[in-house]
Order: structure tokens, then C-alpha cells, then sequence
């Protein structure tokens, strides 16, 4: 049976996490204990953090850019833009992010993270867990982010910041999805769209200076 998308929060607005709501459960809370085991038992299964080739029968993948250029230093908008407890509000389902791991070495900063986002629907709010290893090039201003989330969808991300005249900062998202060969279209422009939005609400933030 197919399921009606409620609309919520207007465009950019069938959000990512929405879409994978539909394979997720009923809401509730995980300890942080619980939540590190289910992001070590992703890392392992599914192997996330590698890039298959070739991929499993039945899956596909597809890549897309996404740029925006802020109003302020490189460093500032680094800084900002890569803290992913800075995305709660800008993603509208996101409550929490819980970090399980951080450690840096030689100018390279590992984290290994959950993104825990509350998806209100007509049957009730739905809990979904995205699971990611996040590494920032701190002398390089860059980071990359590979994820697994509910429905085995998996995600591979670079971000880059290059320095433009007038202190602006363009911020270039190299977004990877990979998903079933049914879902992997759906996924993508759904994918792009949740992307776009996060971006202008981080311009916005750091910008008017709240970040």
C-alpha cells in the first residue's frame, strides 16, 4: 500500500528523513550506550564508511553538487557549518546529535556520531537514527561524511570551503546516495532538497552573526 507524504513544513520540505520514515519505528529514546552499539553494529554490517564496487545486485547510486556562498570568513563559516549540533532547527526534524567518538590527529579531527530525528506524521512521531563517521581536515578547511540510516540507505559526503573576495565563503556539497534501484531517484532530489535547506538556514545563522 502506498503511503501519502503529509505535507509539514512547506519546501525544502519532504525532507530526507521523512522519506525514510516510512521504515522507521515508533518514537522513543535510546541511551547514549544503546545508541553507540547500534552505531558500532552499522559500521560492521553494512560498512558504511566504504564506497562498494561493485555494488550489490538490486542498488544503485547517484551523485549531485549543491554550492552557496555566505557573507563571512572561511574559517568562521568552517567553524559553524561543520558542527552538526549547529544543524538542530535548520533540519526540522533533527533533536539531538550524540557523538560517540572525537578525536583528532595529525590536523585530521574523527567523530563518529548519531543524528537522532523526530518525524511527526499522521499515525504518530516516528524515531529515525542516522549513524555517520565524520572527518574534518582542519588545515585544509574541508570535511567528508559518510552515513548509514534506517531502510539501508547509505550517504557519502565532501564538503568543501573556498575563500572568494569581499570575505564570502561558497560552501560545495559533493553528495553520494545510494539506495535500492526503486528509491535511489526519490532519494536523490529528496536528498538535495533537505541539503538546500539545511544551507540557507546555516547562511542565515551565520550571517546575521547567531553563529
Amino acid at each position: 500500500m502506498k503511503m501519502r507524504i503529509p505535507r509539514l513544513l512547506g519546501a525544502p520540505l519532504i525532507a530526507m528523513s521523512l522519506v525514510l520514515s516510512f521504515m522507521s519505528t515508533a518514537a522513543r529514546a535510546d541511551t547514549d550506550a544503546e545508541l553507540a552499539q547500534e552505531w558500532q553494529y552499522a559500521w560492521n554490517t553494512y560498512k558504511f564508511g566504504q564506497v562498494a564496487d561493485p555494488l550489490p545486485e538490486g542498488r544503485a547510486r547517484k551523485s549531485q553538487s549543491i554550492s552557496i556562498i555566505i557573507n563571512a570568513q572561511r574559517p568562521r563559516v568552517f567553524k559553524a557549518y561543520s558542527n552538526f549540533e549547529n544543524h538542530i532547527g535548520a533540519n526540522p526534524f533533527l533533536e539531538r546529535v550524540v557523538t560517540h567518538y572525537d578525536k583528532t590527529k595529525n590536523e585530521v579531527r574523527t567523530k563518529n556520531l548519531t543524528a537522532i530525528e523526530v518525524i511527526p506524521l499522521e499515525t504518530g512521531p516516528f524515531t529515525l537514527n542516522t549513524h555517520a563517521q565524520q572527518r574534518l581536515n582542519l588545515e585544509r578547511f574541508c570535511y567528508s561524511v559518510d552515513s548509514w540510516s534506517t531502510g539501508n540507505i547509505v550517504t557519502h559526503q565532501k564538503i568543501t570551503f573556498e575563500s572568494l573576495s569581499g570575505a564570502r565563503t561558497r560552501v560545495t556539497e559533493n553528495l553520494t546516495f545510494e539506495t535500492t534501484l526503486d528509491q535511489i531517484d526519490f532519494t536523490l532530489s529528496q536528498g538535495v532538497l533537505a541539503h538546500q535547506g539545511i544551507q540557507q538556514v546555516l547562511k542565515q545563522r551565520i550571517e546575521s552573526g547567531q553563529l
